[in-house]
């Protein structure tokens, strides 16, 4: 599989993930990323015995683009440190269905997770186990009754963004667990994790990732906007 790769040194590797692949092993038992990455670098540099990788963020299976991982023990811990400060910021790309009236806005929700189900819920916020979920947005393009939104995650909890669009009356195009409503069956989600920035945990340098979604069938090229910020990377 080809897995392009956005950054690496000696202690991150940031590559942009392929969409309907999972970040780790489940119960599914497809080949995952975190393995086939692991793989990869056995073989680019020659390594015996097991390849250390570890998991900083997670991306849902159908979502693609920009992922890190760390390529040291020392990396993770500082990693994931900068992700519990929020200090890792995530911005996606989303086309949702719908026209978005609110040029841009801050959402905040409390969502729980049903895990025999795998599927996340908007709940009241003193319900058990509720979280709290922030996201900001801002709408970039409107067409054919389609939003092009710009997303930067505040909170990271599981299938957040997902939710909170649907919550607002606007679930993301081809999401078939939250939008199956106004979704047909075989359309690729619309959620692209476009951009990563962060203080390198050894280096302590910006570093500063950008990936763009594929035009392969899926919404993306309706939008000379994603066109035209492609052609300046």
């Amino acid at each position: 599989m080809n897995i392009p790769i956005l950054y690496e040194d000696n202690h991150l590797l940031i590559v942009e993930k392929p969409v309907n692949i999972p970040v780790q092993q489940d119960r599914t038992n497809d080949r995952d990323l975190l393995n086939l990455l692991k793989e990869d670098i056995k073989i680019r540099y020659n390594k015996r015995g097991n390849v250390y990788l570890s998991l900083i963020h997670r991306l849902d299976r159908p979502v693609g683009g920009a992922i890190v991982f760390a390529k040291t023990s020392k990396a993770a811990s500082r990693m994931s440190s900068l992700l519990r400060k929020r200090e890792i910021h995530r911005t996606y790309l989303a086309v949702v269905r719908g026209y978005v009236k609110k040029e841009e806005e801050t959402l905040e929700h409390y969502l729980r997770k049903n895990r025999k189900v795998n599927q996340v819920f908007a709940v009241q916020p003193h319900v058990n186990d509720a979280k709290q979920a922030i996201l900001h947005y801002k709408v970039l393009e409107r067409k054919n009754n389609l939003t092009l939104l710009h997303i930067k995650l505040q909170t990271g909890r599981s299938h957040q963004i997902r939710v909170q669009l649907k919550a607002i009356g606007h679930p993301l195009y081809g999401d078939q667990k939250y939008g199956a409503h106004v979704n047909k069956v075989g359309e690729q989600i619309a959620l692209w994790a476009n951009k990563l920035s962060f203080i390198h945990p050894v280096k302590k340098e910006t570093i500063t990732i950008t990936s763009m979604p594929n035009d392969d069938g899926s919404p993306w090229d309706k939008w000379q906007l994603v066109k035209e910020i492609k052609n300046e990377i």
